[in-house]
């Protein structure tokens, strides 16, 4: 299987997350990607070769105008007001506040932001187009008649929403993939999600289609991040109702009970029938991961990458989550080979 991957990911470089109370250091950082090439290199998965460039039309076809150009210019307009620190959400439009868009930068990190932990520093935006880029080139190989390819994009983009930014995620790479696989002839397209946290950005672009069947497995969302979306009775709006799947489990959930669900996201996309499957590929869901609460082992992945292959639909894996780095290579080449098998 061909890697798909960037240097640029390094330009998203945080000193700072909001964790506990506490300004960290992030436990999204460069070195989880470094992690993961490593391994990929050295179980001989397969060639790795850089992105190929693409413009804002494929990320502009999934996302606002407006929050792509806040993205452009956030950390110098942070610059200029004399900011000293990285870009952190301070204030929200929150229930029964206007949502209007600020004129003044700290007014505008609130209107786009979803979340305090994930902040803005220098080489943000960069890296982001270059993760996007890394995850559209996948998707362009799968066009091209590749079987399976994987997108190890960094920075993640699950919970980047149609005009919102948080959980580490700034472009929703994964549906920017399947948008331009929409988009070069695909009549359907599905979106698997296994990162432990729910896809909620992936859920707000496309919960009102019926041509984008969303699934995703999560810690239950009483009980993690991001806390306001990925309940069971959320199943789409409109054209898109019954396209829409959750999977929220509860704190201490085995491989057992994972299974049974991936089972069931998995036959759900056999009958969708697509032409093409993504999956956002977070392996936080990892019994050792230090900001979640399932218990899959090592192994488990392997066998989470059996089952999807064994649905024989070309898939584009698109890197997600997954924070406990010394495992983090393993658990993620684990789905891939398994994939392959």
């Amino acid at each position: 299987m061909r890697t798909i991957y960037s240097e640029q990911h390094r330009l998203r470089d945080a000193r700072t997350e909001l964790y506990g109370g506490e300004l960290v250091q992030p436990f999204e950082k460069p070195s989880r990607a470094e992690t993961v090439l490593r391994v990929v290199r050295e179980s001989g998965l397969g060639e790795i070769s850089p992105p190929e460039a693409f413009s804002l039309e494929p990320v502009l076809a999934v996302h606002d105008a407006d929050y792509i150009a806040f993205l452009e210019t956030a950390w110098q307009e942070w610059q200029d007001a004399g900011y000293a620190g990285e870009v952190i959400a301070s204030v929200w439009p929150a229930r029964r506040m206007q949502s209007r868009v600020p004129r003044f930068i700290d007014g505008k990190v609130g209107y786009y932001a979803m979340a305090a932990e994930t902040s803005i520093s220098e080489g943000t935006w960069a890296a982001a187009l270059a993760s996007k880029d890394v995850a559209l080139t996948g998707a362009k190989a799968l066009l091209d008649g590749e079987r399976g390819v994987f997108s190890l994009c960094r920075p993640p983009g699950h919970h980047a929403a149609l005009d919102m930014y948080g959980g580490y995620c700034f472009l929703n790479n994964a549906a920017i993939a399947a948008q331009y696989l929409r988009d070069h002839g695909a009549e359907r397209v599905a979106i698997l999600d296994i990162d432990f946290h729910h896809g909620n950005g992936t859920q707000d672009i496309f919960y009102a289609r019926d041509d984008v069947l969303f699934c995703s497995l999560h810690g239950d969302p009483e009980d993690a991040f991001p806390h306001f979306l990925g309940y069971a009775d959320e199943t789409g709006s409109g054209l898109g109702t019954g396209y829409n799947r959750n999977y929220p489990m509860p704190p201490g959930t085995p491989f057992a009970q994972w299974r049974e669900a991936l089972a069931d996201a998995l036959a759900r996309v056999g009958e969708f029938s697509p032409q093409y499957l993504v999956v956002s590929l977070g392996v936080d869901a990892f019994e050792n991961d230090p900001i979640s609460f399932f218990k899959l082992t090592s192994p488990d992945f392997l066998t989470t990458g059996q089952m999807i292959g064994a649905l024989d639909i070309p898939t584009l894996f698109v890197m997600e989550g997954g924070y406990d780095v010394d495992e983090v290579g393993v658990n993620v080449v684990n789905v891939l080979k398994g994939f392959d098998a």
